[in-house]
């Protein structure tokens, strides 16, 4: 049986062709949905079906006997229940003027497959807000941080200019200091040459009057 012929099986149920064709669409992009995204579709007395990871692996080429290496994929996988089993099986018979599987309980049809693949995007969204609030959080204390080694390197960089300029001062004043040292003694010179000069003068006045007497 392909899908146009389980339209057409079920097509005087639902009320017409057209009706059993977006039936059929519904519930199989449902179920397609929901796996994808990594739930469960379970339906009691049928089966369930689910997605599976399968690691990386070795596998042989059928054909050369080559050893392959398998990537890593996920396949769907359908499990039968117990309800169909034992219908296939031979264990029960098929009802006939009742469906081959047992109808849903009363209040359990609240969620449904549609229900399940919202809550699945709405966990996503969460996920993606608090990911997106870790990344703000992070690039703020970046900033934070680059602007506080900014600021440390500006004070180092004005205690060095600080420190030069005290250190020139520094040197500015003692080279005062020895040139005001250096020039001291030439005026002592100076002082002590003056009473050469009273002596050279008694000396020539001692001469003029010795030539006076004679």
């Amino acid at each position: 049986m392909n899908k146009a012929q389980l339209v057409e099986a079920i097509a005087d149920k639902v009320g017409g062709r057209q009706q059993a064709a977006d039936a059929v669409d519904a519930v199989l992009d449902a179920i397609v949905r929901a796996t994808v995204a990594g739930d469960r579709v379970s339906v009691t007395g049928f089966g369930s079906f689910e997605k599976v990871d399968r690691p990386a692996r070795y596998a042989r080429n059928p054909q050369t006997g080559e050893r392959v290496r398998v990537k890593k994929t996920s396949v769907p996988r359908f499990r039968a229940g117990q309800g169909f089993k034992d219908l296939v099986s031979g264990t029960k018979k098929l009802p006939k003027n009742d469906v081959a599987v047992k109808k849903a309980p009363k209040g359990s049809l609240t969620g449904g497959a549609s229900a399940t693949v919202k809550k699945a995007a709405a966990k996503k969204a969460t996920t993606k807000t608090a990911a997106a609030k870790k990344t703000t959080a992070k690039k703020t204390t970046a900033k934070k941080t680059t602007a506080a080694a900014k600021k440390t390197t500006a004070k180092k960089t004005t205690a060095k200019k600080t420190t030069g300029a005290a250190k020139t001062s520094a040197a500015k004043k003692t080279t005062a200091k020895k040139a005001t040292a250096k020039k001291a003694p030439a005026k002592k010179a100076t002082a002590k040459k003056a009473p050469a000069a009273k002596s050279t003068a008694r000396k020539t006045t001692a001469k003029k009057a010795t030539a006076r007497k004679r």
